[in-house]
């Protein structure tokens, strides 16, 4: 057989001028080697990116949970609608008012969710803290020095808090510090990082519609109430508790310092920080004044004076005084204590409903009644239910036949089943109605008119 010559390749001197010669089968297993290679790289990168942002995650979670003491992130109101926006009925959640009346703690586990409640008033609520601030200084806005670091945690924590529980009305800010967005008020709060003390109460008290009275135990075994922001307190000052402990504070109070201060002050010292719990009380107002000391001038309603106030001199109820335009307050005060400072924080929300808003809750206007009519007289007494419930019975009696004739109610109840008559089981929600503080009550401007000529 003839063999074929050999044929050698031949050789450019100059490279750039060979013809471009492709071995296609060496190509394809080169390319598809290139491929393996890309999509493993591209895998791997996949891999470290996603383990990355895990971590990273992870940690935020992590931190979240180790700034909260271990409770969980609140749920996240998507759809919240602050233009109707009320607050839980706390009539109806906890038991403020009870049949027999009687001084007890009546404290109950607290939801994570349910820590910071808005309502529609929320603008409102922060400017009267804004002005009261401003006119009471160190009465109502103070710490003393072991109780700043936890005023700067408190700070964090409810920073942390608002954006994941509100989203259409807080916002984080990522700058240096760190800061929070109000889109209620407009207002954007940065470089929060480091601050303490009354500076960074400053802070809470341009967000929320909570007072927050701090406390926490020393050496002697008792818990001492060590600062805050208290704008809104009701029949008392700041600057009277601050440095003093629960017994001292609770010593005008009936009962409290015999039956219930020890059960009170070994809870506070026991409870941790992944135990924060709630409780309601209440008591009968006659105008807007959250501040309730009018003679201080604070001037939600001018000069006009309030039940604090008429309650000093021994006094009674201007005529002009609507018993539908009194107001029902609660305190809806909230319990938690910081992981890292192990300050205590009671917070304190005070909620107004005028008893006119009671007339579509079955059984409660006699529930009110009878609290008033069969209550400890001390308890009472200590309410200054006598400057008023004359002037208020008869209405309540009033909202009570108008129920019977509604078909609300048969008129045999016993009224401590109140609850039970609104069937949430059946789809049923708690009455909500709640008027807003936003302007004053025809009684209101009445008094003020009459205060006017002298």
């Amino acid at each position: 057989m003839r063999r074929l010559p050999f044929k050698s390749k031949p050789v450019y001197k100059n490279p750039l001028k060979a013809p471009l010669i492709i071995p296609w089968a060496l190509s394809t297993t080169a390319m598809s080697r290139s491929s393996l290679i890309f999509n493993a790289l591209l895998l791997s990168c996949s891999v470290q990116l996603s383990s990355y942002l895990y971590s990273r995650w992870t940690k935020k979670q992590r931190t979240a949970q180790e700034l909260n003491g271990g409770l969980p992130d609140p749920d996240s109101l998507h759809d919240f609608n602050l233009e109707t926006a009320t607050t839980r009925n706390h009539l109806y959640e906890n038991k403020p008012v009870r049949i027999p009346y009687f001084q007890t703690m009546a404290h109950q586990p607290m939801h994570i969710n349910n820590w910071i409640e808005i309502d529609k008033d929320l603008k409102w609520y922060i400017d009267q803290k804004a002005q009261v601030i401003k006119e009471q200084g160190k009465h109502v806005i103070d710490s003393l020095p072991e109780n700043d670091a936890g005023c700067g945690e408190l700070m964090e924590i409810l920073v942390d808090y608002l954006p994941k529980r509100y989203p259409t009305l807080f916002e984080h800010i990522d700058c240096k510090g760190g800061g929070i967005w109000n889109k209620v008020t407009g207002e954007r709060l940065t470089g929060l990082e480091g601050r303490i003390g009354v500076d960074a109460l400053m802070v809470c008290s341009r967000l929320v519609e909570d007072d927050f009275l701090m406390g926490r135990e020393r050496e002697d075994g008792h818990v001492y109430f060590t600062g805050g922001l208290v704008a809104f307190p009701g029949f008392y000052l700041l600057s009277k508790k601050i440095n003093k402990s629960l017994r001292i504070v609770h010593a005008p109070v009936p009962y409290f310092n015999e039956k219930i201060l020890l059960s009170v002050e070994r809870t506070l010292k026991r409870f941790a920080p992944n135990e924060p719990f709630e409780r309601t009380s209440w008591e009968i107002v006659d105008d807007r004044d959250l501040f309730l000391q009018s003679g201080c001038g604070s001037g939600f309603a001018g000069a006009v004076d309030n039940i604090a106030k008429i309650g000093e001199a021994d006094g009674r109820l201007s005529e002009s005084q609507h018993p539908k335009d009194l107001y029902f307050r609660v305190d809806h005060q909230t319990f938690r204590k910081l992981p890292r400072t192990k300050a205590i924080i009671f917070g304190v929300h005070p909620i107004m409903k005028r008893l006119e808003d009671f007339a579509d809750s079955p059984l409660v206007p006699a529930l009110l009644a009878k609290a008033h009519e069969e209550g400890d007289n001390k308890l009472m007494d200590y309410k200054l239910a006598p400057l008023y419930q004359d002037r208020m019975l008869p209405y309540l009696r009033e909202l009570h036949a108008q129920q019977i004739e509604k078909g609300l109610i048969r008129g045999d109840e016993d009224v401590s089943h109140f609850r039970e008559l609104i069937r949430v089981e059946e789809g049923q929600s708690f009455p909500s109605t709640q008027t807003s503080l936003v302007n004053p009550t025809e009684s209101e401007m009445a008094v003020r008119a009459e205060q006017a000529h002298f």
